[in-house]
């Protein structure tokens, strides 16, 4: 695809992977809409900070203000297809996440992903949007599969006989829904769209300190002692980069074409507990006391991909390594503590 000459809408634009993401296609050229609600507009330093992000995005590559249109995907389909008429692509990234504890304790709230995503989608198909792109999540997968050892294949999907248990609680399921409401679209309607399937997705821009990297930086910036990890410390994921996961996602845009559902995640796997003290190293922390507390969510004990078919389909392998993707998340984060004047993301969100 000639970027240079495509009309891209990127829902969630203004969230961590939407923003980054947003950067990347500005920088090829693309002419990029951001579609956002921006949640928390009562949490006003999360507002401005985010908004602040967009402009700089859009600053840095000749562009005043960003193009931006705030909207509730929930309720508004309508507005969307008639906005997305005028364009090419658009990349769904928007739905409602959060940390472990979220996709564990707020099914309710994650319902909500199966309007988002029917309208997205729907509206994208009657606006004669030539092609979607939809990010998906690990959690689509059979928890009973999370397992040392094992790289969780594409095909693994409903494998278990669990009924709508067989993906990681109600947002696996609902993320697994959207998968499938595209591929029938193009069996039955011929619409042209990629999917990838996240794995455990940290960097710079991820302001909500309910996911893992995010809370243990920002308690090492605070000095806490005794420093806390939630669960076990034994919990291990394949921890991917967000520059890795974004130009996975325009490779997949750019190739696939029928729905085919494709992992995009490291298939190697660090210990919580290793990842916190690689975090404690950079920070130069060093508190007397680490602590395991158990009584909060740790999620599925191990979780790794199966990355063949990016290989194959896309020639994508993930090429930042843990360490130093932690080291500029890191920098990130003092930065903005500097920018704002705030002693901690974390009792300012």
């Amino acid at each position: 695809m000639n970027w240079k000459r495509t009309h891209v809408i990127v829902t969630g634009g203004a969230g961590f992977i939407g923003g980054a993401l947003t950067d990347k296609l500005l920088s090829l050229g693309a002419q990029v809409t951001v579609v956002d609600k921006l949640l928390h507009p009562n949490k006003s330093w999360v507002w401005q900070a985010k908004l602040q992000r967009l402009r700089e995005i859009y600053n840095k590559h000749g562009y005043g203000e960003p193009d931006l249109v705030i909207m509730d995907l929930r309720t508004e389909r309508y507005a969307f297809q008639n906005l997305a008429r005028q364009y090419d692509v658009v990349f769904h990234l928007s739905a409602l996440f959060g940390g472990r504890e979220f996709v564990d304790k707020y099914q309710t709230e994650t319902s909500e992903i199966l309007a988002i995503d029917h309208n997205v989608i729907m509206a994208s198909y009657e606006a004669g949007v030539d092609r979607l792109h939809y990010s998906s999540s690990a959690c689509v997968y059979p928890p009973s599969l999370n397992k040392p050892g094992y790289l969780l294949k594409e095909d693994d999907i409903l494998s278990t006989g669990e009924g709508w248990r067989s993906s990681d609680n109600l947002y696996g399921f609902a993320k697994l829904m959207g998968e499938l409401q595209l591929k029938v679209l193009h069996e039955e309607k011929g619409f042209k769209s990629s999917i990838c399937r996240y794995l455990t997705v940290y960097g710079p821009g991820q302001f909500d300190t309910t996911h893992a990297i995010a809370a243990l930086i920002e308690r090492a910036l605070d000095k806490e002692d005794p420093y806390v990890v939630w669960g076990s410390g034994e919990q291990e994921r394949g921890f991917t980069y967000v520059d890795d996961i974004v130009n996975g996602t325009i490779l997949a845009a750019e190739k696939i074409t029928d729905a085919t559902p494709i992992n995009l995640g490291w298939d190697k796997r660090y210990k919580i507990k290793d990842v916190a003290k690689m975090i404690l190293e950079i920070t130069g922390h060093k508190p007397n006391q680490i602590v395991f507390d158990r009584s909060k969510p740790e999620g599925p004990f191990s979780r790794a991909l199966d990355i063949t078919r990016a290989k194959q389909l896309l020639g994508w392998e993930p090429k930042v390594d843990l360490y130093d993707g932690l080291a500029r998340t890191v920098e990130w984060h003092k930065e903005l503590r500097e920018k704002y004047k705030i002693p901690s993301l974390a009792r300012h969100e």
